[in-house]
Parts: C-alpha cells; structure tokens; sequence
C-alpha cells in the first residue's frame, strides 16, 4: 500500500509542479500577485509531496519489501542498514526521485527565503524552476517509475553493487546532486532574469548565494567520490579523468567562473550578459551529467544506467532546455547593459575576467576530451580513447594561469589597479615560492615540472595568508586593534581566504601525489618478503573472515622502515548475493603521505601458493583531500555572511515627474494584486 501511495505523490507532485510553473510565469508576467502567491502554494504541494513519496521508497529499502521491482533489483536483506537507506538513490529510479525532491526543495526555498528579491522576478523564476521540477516529475512518472511492483515477489533481493556499500559513496550522490540541482536555481534566475530584460545588482546579490551553495556541495561531492575511488578501487590513485568524473568536474569549474563574474556584476554593473551566459551552461552542463551516467554511452561504476531509450528522453530534456535557454539568451541578452563599468585591464574586474576567460577554455578542453570518444565512436564506429596525457598537455597549462593570477587579483583595486604596488605587497611570498622551487628542484630529483608545481601551491598558500594579515594590517597597527581588524572581518572574506588555501593546500599534494608516487608489485608466499620505497614488507599471513554479506581472504602484511613497524590488512572480498569480487585496500596516513596496500589473486608459482601485491607510498596525499575540503569549508563559510542573505541596495525612487516607481515590494506577502 505503502509502494500505491508513493506512486500516487509523484503524480501530485507532478501536477503541482506544472502549476507552480504556470501561474508563477504568468504571475511575473501580468504582473499579478495572486498567480504569484498560487505559484508559492504550489511549490509547497509539490515539495512536500515528492519529499513523502522519497520516505515511501526508503522505507520499501528499510522494510525489504521485494514486492516492489527497485528494492529486489537493489537491494538484500543482508545489507547493513546505511547501505539500505543509501540504496533509495544508489539506482536510477532512486535517484531520479532524489533529483526531483532536491529540485522541488530548492522551488520552494526560492518560493519562501528570496523576500529580498523583487516579487515579479521572484514570481518568474519559482515559474522557471517549477517547469524544470515538472519536467523531471514527468520523466520520473512515465519514464522512471520506482514503485514499480513485482508479482509473485522474490523471496531475495539482487543486492546493492558491492564496489556502492561505501560509507563516502553513501553520502557522495545527494552532494552531488545538491551541488547539480543547485545549479538549476541559477538556471532559473538567469531564464526569470532574461524574460524581464533586466539585470542589476539586486539580482547578481541573489545569484551569488545560490551559485556558492551549489559549487559547495558539488566540491564535497566530487571530493568523497575521489576518496572513495582511492581507497576502495584499489588501483591507489584519486583521479583518472573518467568520462563521469568529468561530467561533475565541468559544471564545477563553470560555477567557479559564474561566482566570480558574478561579483563584477554586483559590483560594477558589468559582465551582466556573461554571467546570465554562465549560469544557463553551467546548469547544462549538469544535465549533461545527468545524461551520460543514465544513456548507456557510458560503461562505468558511476553510471546508474545502460537504457539508450531513458537516455534519449533526457537528452531530449537537455535540448529543450537548453536550446530555449539559449536562444532566449540570443534575443535578450543584449539589452541587459553588459557594457556598463568599464575598467582598464590592469584592475580586480580585469583579473576575474581573466579567471573567467581562462576557467572557461579549461571547461571547453575538458568537453572535448569527455565527448569526442563518444562522438568518434558513433561516427567511426570504433572505439576511440582520451587519457589523461590529453588533459595533462591541455587543461593542466590554463589551470596554472588562473592560479598564478589568484593571489594577485584580491589586491587590485576596482576599475584601474597598480600591478608593481600589488607585487610589492606580495614580495615575501614570492621569495617564498622561489625557495620552495629551488629546493624541490634540488631534493626530489631535479624534476623541473614537479618543482614548478610545488612552487605554485606555494604561492598560493603564501597569498592567502598574506592576504588577510594585509587586512588585518598584522605588523603595522599595534596587536589590540589588529585583533579587532580580525574580529570585523567579514566571513565572505574569510571564506575566500580559506577556499583560496585549500586550493594551494590541494595542488601541494597533487603535484607531489602525481610527481613522487612509488609504486611496488610483488608475487609474495607466507613468511616472503619484497623492499619497497626504503621499506620492508613480509606477507605474514592470510586467513579466511566472513562480514555481515561477504566472505574475503585477509592479508597480514608487516611493513618496517628501520624506524618502526606497521601492520596493514587488505581483504579480498566477495559478495554472494551479487556474485562479485572486490579489493579492500589498507592504507595507514599521515602528514608525511600514506602507505597503500592491496592484494591480488592467488597463484601457484613454482610449487608454491603465492599472493600478489600491490604496494604504494603516495606522498602528502591527505593535502588532496583535505584541500578541497578546506574549499568547500571556504564556500560554507561564505554562505553564513548575512551580506549574501539580504538583497542589495535599491536605487533611490524616483522624483515626482520622473520614471514611474517600481512596483510594491511583496504582492504575494500582502495578498494583494499587483497593480
């Protein structure tokens, strides 16, 4: 019954959703604050009744209810518990509902939380992201149906793939997706913001919040999608450039540019077209992400589905979407006054507009190599590949640009800056840099790129923090009122400090991951041992275990460097009811970088049973990931600057005799229409 009612709150939802688009749009369009407030109604129809149908669905995965198609072919009831609940969205149905929950929960955040926005752009975009939640609805109804029963119904389910039973890959889709379906808020504003003809700073204000939100949870979502390819894959690196790794990376960096080039809007008024520009593709582009992992053009851990015909529906949703953003795009965007604030190309705007230019060439590299296998495959017919040396050669130098020019750009003043005056400022953390490159260069090698490398994530982290002790005038004012610099400091500029760091903390360890990797292989019988990276390791032993769904042969491994002995256990694994193996790695961290260990199949060599292993030292690599979360931890910090909460200043009314007035503040609130 349960599985009915679910089924029966999508069709709601659905029917909602249209509503919230229909008398949202045209509440923004006549001007009319009943179909606004309708348009709000609605948007709690619709939010709280897909939300519900989620509950239902989770509850067939907690219940084990086979009856149900989506939890036989999902789930067992073997599982631990967090892997029931995570296999709600671990499939295609399942998250189909997830992207519509969060895109419905973000329509009525838009709704109820955006009382600072005008209410007849406000009205146009709930109208937008309604359509956008309907359209998904419809999908998921007609198309993705995860109610779907079985009848007579297994006494045993299939089981969640075993490589998903993952603590960091449980939580890695709903960031992810809140990071993608964010983007679609933006797409709204953009769409709301093309439909009126107008772009101010009230509108950019909004933008930013929304655009941070997203590029937040996409940054924590990729970064435990990472670490759960390094520890539980077993091939001991954190990125390959797979086609699905790509398709949350370009909407990332695309959110990168539309945060940046929406505080020149903001700001100065300018580069209106460009951000309204950026948020339709950066929003595309996770539709495109949403496509490749459900089309079947993709065989990947990753993707959720192999269904061509689901996959043309969504493309099909990328195109119409896309295709009349764009060509609304065409018609209005060159009204919107994107020539205001002129600026010399040596200032704060001219640096964003290089981290625009340069970010979006990297994008375009990274498009490239993700689709022309996939293109060269359909027109070909053959199997084409783009590895990482492609993006190595292409998106590597860009990205080394806009880094360069990141500790500069805070300095530069707005409309005309003083590059000598900034470089001044910035003269210890570039002694820095050289002696982090000249000792890299010296001590590790004489590896020039590596050395480079260093002395980049140097310069950045150097920057950062000369950043803010230069706000805080640390050193020229006496300690009371530097304290008190500190305290005023605002979070937004706390945030991008932060998220400024983390990203030279993470290219730290990149480089140094990437450069300085050991990599070991040996064929071990019990009691052998093999030298790896200035250690000894000793197979000691290898036993039998059985978990709570899996039986796995578990290594004993003896690793000593002279100094101290470390015990490492990787596990082979297999999963009866999927009927799958898997590697367990060991890995035991530190400052200094990690120890990697993984074991093979078994083999008799010569007479004897022997085991292969796989041994990594991958140095600094804990910089990688605690990198990018001190960039998400930045984007978070950001967000709780009330700044980003409240619009921003409206121009003074007009005299008598001039420009008729705006219209009232909040028709939907007073109940009253709009005259």
């Amino acid at each position: 019954m349960i599985a009915e009612i679910g089924h029966f709150l999508i069709f709601l939802a659905l029917f909602a959703s249209f509503a919230q688009a229909a008398t949202g749009l045209w509440g923004g369009h006549a001007r009319d604050g009943r179909f606004a407030a309708m348009s709000k109604a609605a948007s709690d129809i619709s939010f709280f009744a897909i939300a519900l149908a989620f509950f239902a669905l989770m509850s067939a995965f907690i219940r084990s209810d086979f009856s149900v198609q989506n939890v036989a072919t999902n789930s067992h009831t073997l599982k631990p518990m967090l892997y029931k609940i995570a296999g709600t969205w671990g499939n295609h149905e399942g998250s189909m509902v997830l992207w519509c929950l969060i895109s419905a929960g973000f329509g009525w955040m838009l709704a109820h939380f955006s009382k600072g926005l005008r209410w007849d752009l406000r009205s146009r975009a709930v109208g937008v992201q309604g359509l956008l939640t309907a359209v998904m609805m419809a999908y998921l109804a007609f198309a993705s149906n995860p109610f779907v029963r079985l009848d007579p119904a297994p006494l045993q389910g299939a089981g969640l793939n075993p490589l998903l039973q993952d603590p960091s890959l449980a939580a890695h889709p709903p960031f992810l997706y809140l990071g993608y379906v964010g983007s679609s808020v933006v797409f709204s504003l953009a769409v709301a913001a093309l439909l009126e003809g107008r772009v101010d700073a009230a509108w950019a204000r909004w933008v930013r919040p929304w655009a941070l939100a997203s590029w937040t949870f996409l940054t924590i979502g990729i970064t435990l999608g990472s670490y759960w390819a390094y520890y539980e894959l077993g091939w001991g690196g954190w990125w390959f450039w797979d086609p699905v790794e790509n398709a949350s990376f370009m909407p990332w960096l695309l959110g990168a540019a539309l945060l940046h080039s929406a505080i020149v809007t903001e700001k100065r008024g300018g580069l209106a077209s460009w951000t309204v520009l950026l948020a339709i593709l950066t929003f595309s582009l996770s539709l495109l992400g949403t496509f490749l992992v459900r089309s079947g053009v993709l065989t990947s851990v990753h993707a959720f589905a192999l269904d061509p015909e689901r996959g043309f529906i969504i493309l099909m949703i990328l195109a119409a979407f896309t295709g009349g953003a764009l060509a609304l795009f065409a018609w209005r965007g060159p009204s919107l006054g994107s020539d205001r604030g002129l600026f010399a190309p040596i200032s704060r705007e001219g640096a964003l507009v290089l981290n625009n230019l340069f970010l979006t060439v990297a994008t375009a590299t990274v498009l490239v190599g993700t689709l022309y296998p996939l293109m060269g495959e359909a027109v070909f017919k053959r199997a084409l590949s783009v590895g990482p040396p492609y993006f190595n050669l292409t998106f590597t130098p860009l990205m080394a640009l806009v880094l360069l020019a990141l500790p500069i750009a805070p300095y530069l003043a707005w409309k005309r800056g003083d590059l000598m005056a900034v470089l001044q400022r910035l003269w210890v953390a570039a002694a820095l840099t050289a002696l982090a490159i000249t000792l890299s260069w010296a001590f590790m090698g004489g590896k020039a790129l590596a050395a480079i490398g260093i002395g980049l994530g140097t310069w950045l982290v150097c920057g950062a923090i000369s950043e803010v002790l230069d706000r805080v005038r640390f050193g020229k004012l006496p300690a009371p009122q530097v304290w008190a610099r500190v305290k005023g400091l605002q979070r937004a500029a706390w945030g991008m400090t932060i998220a400024h760091l983390g990203m030279g903390v993470f290219v730290l360890g990149a480089v140094s991951e990437t450069a300085f990797r050991v990599e070991h292989t040996a064929s071990l019988g019990l009691g052998e041992s093999t030298s790896f990276a200035g250690r000894t390791v000793t197979l000691k032993a290898v036993t039998a275990e059985e978990g709570p769904n899996y039986y796995a042969d578990r290594a004993q491994l003896i690793v000593t460097d002279g100094k101290r002995e470390l015990t490492l256990a990787p596990e082979r694994r297999f999963y009866p009811a999927a009927r799958m193996p898997t590697t367990e790695v060991a890995l035991r961290s530190s400052l200094a970088g990690d120890v990697y260990a993984a074991l093979g199949d078994p083999a008799e060599i010569n007479g004897r049973m022997a085991w292969t292993v796989r041994m990594y030292w991958n140095p600094l690599v804990l910089a990688i990931f605690g990198g990018a979360f001190l960039m998400a931890l930045g984007g978070a910090v950001s967000l709780t600057d009330r700044r980003l909460r409240i619009g921003a200043p409206q121009p003074a009314k007009p005299k008598l005799g001039g420009a008729s007035a705006p219209p009232p503040a909040d028709p939907v609130s007073a109940g009253v229409a709009a005259e």
